[in-house]
């Protein structure tokens, strides 16, 4: 008998082993009844059978034992898509949903082989069934893994935003001691939870906007007129403030006003000039040089160090990366590695774009922003 016509025949059995193998995937399926532990196993099931009684060439043959099947656009979802979708929500793991799949490939294949003693089974059905059940994990582990990914997404979101008042509170009220003037001892404290409160709300900050890109609303701007040249010096102010040690020079040429979120270009150059601080070669001063163009504002954080390799560079901008040798997405000096990522994330959502180089005389971040959107 060839497997397709069994799969159709011995579906209620098959279901039943599928049923039986998903209730031992504890603790998600301890309250699970029939239905939802059997949820679209058919539907997958059909299309496996419904694909081995389709001819194909060996070049679809290969692409889809690798999972990469072409999917039509505007197609609905396929069971093992809308299984994926339920089992996440459900709480299952990754690796209980290819386990899943696993008892089902092996169940099936030790059934048909049973039914057909004493001939042998067709090798051809072995090869499409398993080129089948390939396909279909791939797309229940994509499905999968985008569904935990905006779940945790959601998640993060939501604490970053109701960490924000808590945190307010205490800034406020260690503001509110440094004021009071009650002593050096109260003083000095006051003003270190004002920096630690400073820079969690850093931290905060750019993990919300992470958060915000990830789940495709991108950066949130709100431009009105704008003087590029006055919010970049404000800026660079503070972080000499920060930096008395660093030297960090301002060069401005031509108009620079235009139509942009005054605060998110200011966030944009901290990002960039931070990053040159803390990379570039200590003694030798950051460079800001401001150009306006008649269409376009131009700028370029330049500093002096080690030469960033072409890999690195063309990998720069990711979320979660870090500079020359460290490893980690984090640590103690309060970076996420997301600096640069949300520094081509503001640019992008002015309408602009920014771009990185680097060579034996320097290393260059330069962004380009149209005065208007």
């Amino acid at each position: 008998m060839r497997l397709a016509d069994f799969i159709l025949r011995d579906m209620e059995t098959i279901l039943v082993q599928w049923e039986t193998f998903a209730a031992t995937l504890l603790p998600a399926a301890v309250d699970m009844k029939s239905l939802a532990l059997r949820d679209h196993a058919q539907q997958i099931l059909q299309a496996v059978a419904k694909d081995l009684s389709t001819a194909q060439t060996r070049e679809a043959q290969a692409e889809k034992s690798m999972g990469r099947a072409p999917i039509l656009i505007g197609a609905p979802e396929t069971g093992a898509q809308t299984h994926a979708l339920l089992r996440a929500r459900g709480g299952f793991d990754i690796n209980q949903l290819a386990a899943e799949y696993r008892a089902l490939r092996a169940s099936v294949l030790r059934l048909w082989m049973d039914e057909c003693q004493p001939e042998a089974p067709h090798p051809d059905d072995v090869i499409r069934f398993n080129e089948a059940i390939d396909q279909a994990l791939a797309e229940s582990v994509g499905y999968f893994s985008a569904q935990v990914d905006q779940a945790r997404n959601l998640l993060l979101g939501m604490l970053g935003h109701d960490m924000r008042s808590p945190l307010q509170t205490i800034v406020m009220t260690a503001q509110y001691l440094a004021a009071l003037n009650a002593g050096e001892q109260v003083s000095v404290a006051a003003s270190r939870l004002i920096r630690s409160g400073a820079r969690m709300q850093a931290l905060l900050n750019d993990m919300l906007d992470f958060n915000r890109t990830r789940l495709g609303l991108g950066i949130n701007i709100a431009p009105t007129d704008a003087d590029l040249e006055k919010l970049l010096a404000d800026e660079l102010d503070q972080l000499r403030a920060a930096h008395p040690d660093r030297q960090i020079d301002l060069a401005v040429e031509g108009d620079c006003r235009g139509v942009w979120d005054g605060r998110r270009l200011q966030q944009l150059l901290g990002n960039l000039v931070l990053n040159a601080i803390k990379y570039g070669a200590p003694d030798a001063p950051v460079r800001v040089v401001v150009i306006g163009e008649e269409r376009n504002v131009r700028f370029e954080v330049r500093n002096q160090g080690p030469v960033i390799d072409q890999t690195t560079l063309h990998r720069i901008f990711d979320p979660l990366q870090r500079g020359l040798h460290h490893e980690d997405s984090y640590n103690a000096d309060g970076n996420l590695g997301l600096g640069l990522y949300i520094a081509r994330e503001i640019a992008k959502a002015h309408g602009g774009e920014i771009e990185a180089r680097s060579d034996e005389a320097e290393t260059a971040f330069a962004v380009r922003l149209p005065r208007l959107q």
